[in-house]
């Protein structure tokens, strides 16, 4: 039996690809084009969790296209599977998916990103999903069960926090949202605990833990 490829890690560069999808064929890095990615996996067309979820990146599409983040979702089912699916989905829950599913029906790009789990399925995916950022490095990842459904309030989260920290060379603490105070890194050097304490306009619960507002 083969071993399953390893979940690339955060910081690794995701995998370049080139699938079928429901928009055409595409080459990953291409399709890309330098924007942040949410590429995510479901087990199989025509479920119920897994429906619920499509439809919910479908509605909230617009709130990552303003965030400049490219949504893409995939399973191992055909892409003649796919296209049904969708049209089923715009018909009982009047929600059209905007973004490309790839119809991974070999496994090749599930197994590139380590998304069979044999000890949950050994013939689909589980809930992948891997946020990549404009240079093609992976700087998130999250993954559920087969019969629970993610929480996509959390991946806007992630996103708004990623691109802050970036922006801004901070860290979030717990529960930040946008517009919440963030954390100052830490000091490294006894020059930069000086330094630190020396601010001003912060909220300094201890040298190493300080916050302020962006």
């Amino acid at each position: 039996m083969t071993e399953p490829r390893p979940l690339p890690k955060i910081g690794d560069p995701a995998p370049d690809f080139k699938a079928i999808t429901t928009q055409g064929e595409i080459t990953f890095s291409e399709w890309q084009a330098g924007s942040w990615v949410v590429l995510f996996s479901h087990p199989a067309d025509f479920t119920p969790v897994c429906s619920t979820e499509l439809t919910e990146f479908g509605r909230r599409s617009k709130e990552f296209e303003q965030r400049g983040v490219k949504l893409i979702g995939i399973s191992v089912d055909s892409i003649h599977s796919h296209l049904a699916w969708h049209q089923n989905l715009g018909k009982i829950l009047g929600v059209s998916l905007p973004f490309p599913l790839i119809a991974d029906s070999t496994r090749a790009v599930s197994e590139l990103y380590g998304m069979i789990h044999p000890g949950a399925s050994a013939t689909v995916t589980i809930r992948a999903l891997f946020v990549i950022d404009p240079k093609r490095v992976v700087r998130a990842l999250i993954y559920y069960p087969l019969n629970i459904g993610r929480n996509v309030d959390e991946v806007v989260r992630i996103i708004d926090a990623l691109q802050t920290a970036d922006k801004n060379g901070v860290a979030c603490p717990v529960n930040w949202k946008p517009g919440e105070k963030v954390i100052v890194p830490p000091p490294k050097t006894e020059k930069e605990v000086a330094e630190r304490l020396a601010l001003q306009n912060v909220e300094r619960l201890d040298f190493y833990l300080t916050k302020k507002s962006l």
